[in-house]
């Protein structure tokens, strides 16, 4: 039987080490080839086209689309490997149809007026009464949050963020994104540069002992559940009754600047997208946004001229 599975360490050592693909993809490839295997095992099947048309049969009765899509990447990715490399002799995939139709999954973005309200109360919380000890963690955590939405990063590239990619000063800084590709970007606000820098002034003997610029209570990387944890703890401080989540400011900058009217190439660049037709989903958010304005503020919608005509008709 013909499963290949055998080449999957080495696969995955070609992707880690010779792709340079971000650890959490090769993790992602992994576990979605090992469940391929395991199925094909499990029925007696070989990876021709009968057992892979089976398998794909499966994913779409069990799983979002989304996570469909990703599991069908993982594997054209790997049989295209083992065509290359000549360990198969036809790619299967030659001669079966994996298109289906999407549909489109709005981001989950946070209203601008939810984003004032928490910086608000993070910003009245500084004028309280605390420790020394609360007092330089509250604001670590207003220049995270003020990090975030003023220039759309990944939790990831957050919590990756180094000392030496941030020169605090121009209010620009490296970020090194999905498969390290990097690009750079600004911190333009004053309000947003000063919150930074209190933060790196308050923490500047444990930045200085570690590569990492956003930190812990221990000192060390502030990791990205962390961010998650401290994010949760000031919503709900707030009195917001939404969950909010750090990729949610993630959509809440793009679509913000794209109501703007931002050329949408611009929002492309600044999130690290490497095709635009993954920053064109914030389109359909600003079109929803756009529909609600026209039903809700149109002056249009104030004119209530049929409901007068039928009025006058039953008053003759």
């Amino acid at each position: 039987m013909i499963t290949n599975q055998n080449q999957l360490p080495l696969y995955l050592h070609y992707c880690l080490n010779q792709k340079e693909l971000d650890p959490k993809t090769v993790k992602a490839y992994r576990i979605d080839l090992t469940q391929f295997f395991q199925y094909l095992a499990e029925r007696g099947m070989e990876m021709d086209k009968d057992g892979i048309n089976e398998y794909l049969f499966h994913i779409h009765s069990c799983y979002r689309q989304r996570t469909i899509k990703r599991k069908i990447a993982s594997l054209k990715a790997f049989v295209s490997y083992l065509e290359y490399e000549e360990i198969i002799v036809e790619n299967p995939f030659h001669k079966i149809n994996t298109r289906f139709k999407e549909e489109v999954i709005l981001p989950r973005t946070i209203p601008r007026d939810v984003v004032e309200l928490l910086l608000r109360k993070m910003y009245e919380e500084k004028e309280k009464e605390m420790s020394d000890c609360e007092a330089k963690f509250l604001a670590r955590d207003i220049a995270v949050v003020e990090f975030l939405f003023a220039t759309g990063l990944r939790v990831s590239e957050l919590s990756a963020l180094k000392r030496a990619d941030i020169d605090l000063n121009a209010g620009i800084f490296l970020i090194k994104g999905k498969g390290n590709k990097e690009r750079y970007m600004q911190i333009e606000n004053r309000e947003v540069r000063e919150a930074v820098g209190e933060y790196y002034n308050l923490f500047q003997e444990e930045i200085g002992r570690q590569d990492y610029f956003f930190l812990n209570k221990w000192g060390q990387r502030m990791s990205e559940q962390a961010v998650r944890l401290m994010l949760r703890k000031h919503v709900e401080k707030a009195g917001i009754p939404v969950h909010l989540t750090p990729h949610m400011f993630r959509h809440a900058f793009a679509t913000l600047l794209l109501e703007e009217d931002v050329d949408i190439r611009y929002i492309q660049k600044m999130l690290g997208h490497s095709s635009i037709v993954t920053t064109q989903i914030y389109t359909y958010v600003a079109v929803e946004k756009q529909k609600e304005i026209l039903r809700m503020k149109h002056p249009r919608n104030k004119m209530q001229i049929q409901e007068r005509i039928e009025k006058q008709a039953a008053s003759i």
